[in-house]
């Protein structure tokens, strides 16, 4: 276990440019207001975790899992996790999968379909396909393929190499396989064949050409496809992905490319292959009413299908059931207003009703809904390895011969109040961009530029904390807090286990997962061990609203503190980078059987061998070569025979570590 540490900063690189609270907060007289309670709100664990993540009374993050044998309910502790591991020689970071949240998710989807269907006198059914391309681990397919069976739940594919993984786990032949993407030859066949073996696939056309090699492959083959055609709604999605429909979306054909299909269909004695019609929204859908709007528009489009006189089937409604990630339940891009079951409701409502006015049989309904269904299984735990800190109220004493702007900075850190704090922050600020530039010409010791860097920010410190007290604070002085908050360093890295936080500012759940009964003291940022200045969590969950900082713990001496970072199950353990060459973290399942915890499968994370094989280097030669320069060393009297046999084996222990920080 990493001792903590930590250490004096001196000054800030970059000014953030949203509104956070201090690095250091006002401790409350009375102590024992705060409880665990007040830390579930405090980091809106009761509003994104979805029933899934809760604070226990010894103030641990645990998640509630219910017994694989009996279905008993199960607080299981995380930081308790963590210990068990770390005694069997796993250490942070690491991804903890929960495979019964994945199984209640999947439950919750089909259910809430299975209920709207009944509340509404829905005469189709529901049959869910999970797109691979949100997660694409084997495991994620292997128990979405075992827990979805009786549901008939399927998958969706938008390439060769998703196909070929799915066909290895489509077991049910009343499941759906849905083929999406541009296809080749070979993509088609195999996906015939998969046919021919009893499986419901679906060949979608997302371009007009595609229709003419499955006439020529299905031909060859002797078998009569299902195909679907994807469409452009008029309508657009909401958030960060609603480029992804409309009618500039790069997926699928305007009307008039879906009706020439229908007349190549009709005229070649085809058009019986048509079975299903299809649309992409976009992931990530915050408002449940631009959802509707565009299935009503899909279900009008299916209508005029029917009319046309192809025997339609499916109506495959995409993507879009988005993830609270925030707790706000609002339509901001990082939270959803609606649960799963007023999604559904609301879907097959929208249908029905279309389908009903035109009296077009009610299909079957179909849904590609990834997020939702993966985003809660998997949280990343890891260790806070040291702090930075930029608030100061120790300052070395000055003797009176030093600058005179230096003295006259001291002086304006010393005596700060409540009706200067303007004054002084302005002050401050020009007098240490002065003796800066000083500096740069000679004109100043390198000591009186530190005692500068000190004065400034115990005046910093100082502003801050009054800022506190005040009923209105000036404008120039919001900021201003942002700038004290800790910088802590944690074992991980942003690009490989959190890359929409580091290429598109997603916002994750992050809190501490142990301490939860002490009232955090601290304000934060958490930065990874890349060397790259976006290698740091920008935004962070909290009850009232997104923040730039987090609450978090005073470290303490010889022990360990560690974060977990939620809801990361959908796109970030494919969406990796090998910046600086940090590989896949360890991944180990956990699972209740007969009231005890269980480790139902370990993933060992990626060896320094591992990664640089990854980049075409031979670990091998790698040896060789070292093992050359530690014998040239030798011949040139630099290190002694015994020193080279230790480097040898200190470099091949090297090769075969952990990628990140190891203890």
């Amino acid at each position: 276990m990493t001792q903590a540490r930590s250490s004096s900063g001196s000054r800030s690189t970059s000014k953030p440019s949203r509104k956070s609270s201090a690095a250091e907060k006002p401790v409350e007289e009375d102590e024992s207001i705060w409880t665990v309670d007040k830390a579930a709100e405090t980091y809106g664990i009761k509003h994104w975790g979805g029933g899934y993540f809760s604070v226990s009374r010894r103030g641990e993050v645990v998640a509630e899992i219910t017994d694989r044998k009996n279905g008993a309910p199960h607080a299981v502790s995380i930081p308790k996790l963590l210990e068990d591991l770390q005694a069997r020689g796993v250490q942070t970071p690491l991804l903890l999968r929960f495979p019964r949240i994945l199984e209640r998710r999947i439950e919750e989807l089909n259910h809430g379909f299975m209920k709207a269907i009944d509340d509404l006198e829905y005469e189709g059914s529901y049959r869910g396909v999970f797109p691979i391309k949100v997660n694409q681990q084997q495991q994620v397919a292997e128990e979405i393929a075992a827990y979805g069976h009786r549901f008939n739940y399927g998958f969706e594919v938008g390439s060769k190499p998703e196909l070929i993984a799915a066909l290895a786990y489509m077991k049910n032949p009343e499941a759906l396989l849905v083929c999406n993407g541009y296809k080749d030859a070979e993509f088609i066949d195999l996906a015939l064949y998969g046919q021919l073996m009893g499986l419901r696939v679906v060949l979608v056309l997302e371009m007009p050409h595609e229709l003419e090699v499955i006439e020529e492959r299905s031909k060859l083959l002797g078998v009569e496809p299902v195909i679907g055609v994807r469409v452009k709604l008029s309508a657009e999605g909401a958030g960060q992905w609603a480029k992804s429909g409309g009618e500039r979306s790069p997926f699928g054909m305007n009307l008039a490319q879906l009706i020439q299909i229908v007349e190549r269909l009709r005229t070649k004695g085809n058009l019986s292959w048509l079975k299903m019609l299809h649309c992409h929204q976009g992931s990530q859908i915050p408002d449940l009413t631009i959802i509707r709007r565009a299935i009503e528009e899909m279900a009008r489009i299916y209508a005029g299908l029917v009319k046309e006189g192809a025997e339609m089937r499916l109506l495959n409604l995409g993507g879009g059931l988005a993830v609270d990630y925030d707790g706000s339940r609002s339509t901001r891009p990082t939270s959803a207003n609606y649960s799963i079951d007023e999604y559904c409701h609301s879907l097959v409502d929208a249908v029905k009703r279309v389908f009903d006015e035109c009296g077009v049989a009610h299909p079957t309904l179909v849904t590609e809904s990834g997020r939702a269904v993966v985003a809660h299984y998997s949280m990343l735990a890891l260790e806070i390895l040291d702090v930075n800190r930029f608030e100061n109220r120790e300052t070395m004493p000055l003797t009176g011969s030093e600058d005179e702007l230096l003295i006259a900075l001291a002086e304006v850190s010393e005596n700060i109040h409540d009706d200067n704090l303007l004054e002084a922050y302005g002050k401050a600020a020009r007098h240490r961009e002065e003796l800066h530039e000083d500096f740069l010409v000679g004109d100043i010791s390198l000591r009186e530029r530190a005692a500068c860097e000190q004065y400034f920010w115990k005046a910093m410190t100082n502003i801050a904390l009054r800022t506190r007290e005040l009923r209105y604070v000036p404008e120039e002085l919001r900021d201003l807090s942002s700038l004290l908050a800790d910088q802590c360093y944690g074992n991980f890295s942003i690009f490989q286990s959190l890359a929409d936080s580091w290429a598109i500012d997603s916002v994750f759940p992050v809190m501490p997962l142990h301490r939860l009964t002490e009232q955090p003291t601290r304000e934060g940022v958490i930065h990874d061990v890349t060397c790259d200045c976006d290698g740091v969590i920008k935004r962070y969950v909290s009850d009232t609203d997104v923040q730039e900082a987090l609450p978090l713990h005073e470290l303490k001496e010889q022990e360990a503190y560690f974060v977990g970072i939620f809801l990361v199950g959908a796109y970030q353990e494919t969406l990796s980078d090998l910046h600086n060459l940090f590989g896949d973290t360890h991944v180990v399942s956990v699972d209740v059987e007969e009231g005890r915890v269980k480790f139902s499968r370990e993933v060992e994370g990626d060896s320094v061998a591992d990664v640089l094989a990854y980049v075409e280097y031979e670990p091998k030669k790698l040896v060789e070569q070292f093992r050359e320069l530690a014998e040239t060393a030798i011949q040139e009297n630099r290190i002694t025979a015994a020193q080279r046999r230790d480097a040898l084996t200190a470099y091949r222990e090297g090769m075969a570590g952990y990628t990140y920080y190891e203890s």
